[in-house]
């Protein structure tokens, strides 16, 4: 008897009722093909960060139940304080904040840009420049937006030093 393959979408059904249960946020579910194979992977968070009990119990709770998506490898993990913006309510989470926006294509000569997120406007991503300017960008023109994090030196220094 052939095996059926889940798809992800059905996959992504049932990582977000777990994720309810557990009082978590499902950010994303992707399948992707990297050269060593099929990653399935599950990225959740909660407001105070993710624990890594809490990431363990999950990928418990989830892996007998997506045994049919054909995958190699699955992962449950936290999508990190830089993890890219894709829903209305990441936009609205984020606002106020800097963030770094890469476009498909050049705009103006450039690829990349820096700015604070004034939000969603429509189908438009909008951001405050460093010089004030407001920059519009259709949200299908964007490859990625995310929380720009900068290290100056103070947090690069070793809490303790090693002996």
């Amino acid at each position: 008897m052939p095996r059926h393959s889940m798809p992800v979408k059905e996959a992504r059904e049932i990582a977000q009722r777990i994720a309810q249960e557990m009082q978590v946020e499902l950010v994303d579910v992707e399948l992707v093909k990297e050269p060593t194979g099929h990653f399935l992977r599950f990225y959740i968070d909660k407001p105070d960060g993710i624990s890594l009990n809490e990431l363990e119990a999950y990928h418990r709770r989830i892996l007998p139940l997506v045994e049919r998506v054909e995958y190699d490898y699955m992962e449950v993990s936290s999508p990190g304080a830089d993890r890219p913006l894709k829903t209305e309510a990441d936009f609205e989470k984020a606002r106020g904040t800097e963030v770094e926006l890469k476009t498909y294509k050049n705009v103006n000569g450039a690829k990349r840009f820096t700015g604070v997120l004034e939000g969603l406007e429509g189908d438009e991503i909008v951001i405050t420049a460093p010089n004030g300017e407001p920059l519009r960008f259709e949200r299908k023109a964007v490859a990625m937006v995310r929380p720009l994090i900068e290290f100056d030196e103070d947090d690069l220094k070793d809490d303790a030093p090693m002996e």
